[in-house]
């Protein structure tokens, strides 16, 4: 036999080979599943959850116990899971519907805390950059409310008020965000209108010192000396270990002005309710 001959013979025999190989490959061994216990398929989909990460996997082989065993104990689980598994695939709405879908069809289960939770959890994870639309931002400030309210007790609500707590901040960061823009174009006018927003309705949140320095800046920009003194003793006041505090006063002190509430307007009328406590 010719070198050539062997050559031919040799690939006619991988050809071979690789068909057979690859109508094993393509073979299902796989027991349908209509033909498995709902804890067996519910099992197959926490496998997948666990071991192969698959997260698409383990949400088929969840909505079928569901449709396969409606009315089990084992769909019951199988619901929250899938609104799990959807999430962790980052299928945010598929994991809000699934989750939705469990409040409402068992709303005194236990675990209908955790379907609030990952609710609330589908519009957290999309918040992102401070420069994006904050209709999200406002919806997962609602939905981690609710976990709150409604689930005091239960282990998700620690979790609910942390998340709470820096999606309120993202909201004044994004005003802080406008001013700055405005402060930067000497538009003083509307930059004051966004710090003011974060001081009145973001107060609790780590944006106000700054707030309140740029107020500083703004107003002695304007030459409004009351304004800018005024916001500088609220700073002093309650952020006075910051390097706002420290900053703010410096740029006082060069105008021979001092950190101490003046006049009559909406920042003494703040100093005057939460720091001196005069509310009338």
């Amino acid at each position: 036999m010719g070198r050539g001959t062997r050559a031919a013979a040799l690939v006619g025999k991988l050809a071979i080979l690789a068909v057979l190989a690859a109508c094993g490959r393509g073979a299902d061994t796989t027991q349908p599943l209509d033909t498995l216990t709902a804890e067996q398929i519910f099992q197959k989909g926490e496998d997948a959850l666990a071991a192969q990460r698959k997260a698409k996997t383990a949400v088929h082989y969840f909505s079928e116990v569901e449709r396969l065993y409606p009315y089990s104990e084992w769909a019951k689980r199988a619901l929250i899971m899938e609104a799990y598994g959807y999430h962790k695939d980052r299928d945010y709405e598929n994991s809000r519907s699934a989750a939705q879908r469990y409040i409402d069809t068992y709303p005194a289960e236990e675990d209908a805390a955790y379907a609030k939770y990952l609710l609330a959890l589908s519009y957290y994870d999309q918040i992102e950059e401070v420069g994006r639309d904050q209709g999200l931002t406002f919806q997962a400030l609602q939905a981690l409310r609710a976990v709150i309210e409604e689930y005091p007790n239960s282990e998700y609500a620690k979790s609910a008020i942390l998340k709470f707590d820096l999606a309120f901040d993202h909201l004044a960061a994004k005003e802080m965000e406008i001013g700055r823009y405005y402060l930067k174009q000497d538009n003083y006018t509307a930059a004051i209108n966004r710090f003011r927003i974060v001081v009145e309705q973001y107060q609790t949140t780590t944006q106000t010192p700054e707030a309140l320095y740029r107020l500083i800046e703004c107003y002695l920009s304007l030459g409004l000396t009351d304004e800018a003194q005024t916001a500088g003793a609220i700073l002093g006041h309650n952020f006075q270990s910051t390097d706002w505090y420290q900053d703010g006063f410096k740029l006082l002190t060069r105008q021979g002005l001092e950190a101490k509430p003046k006049g009559s307007g909406w920042l003494a009328s703040i100093y005057r309710q939460t720091i001196k406590g005069e509310w009338m």
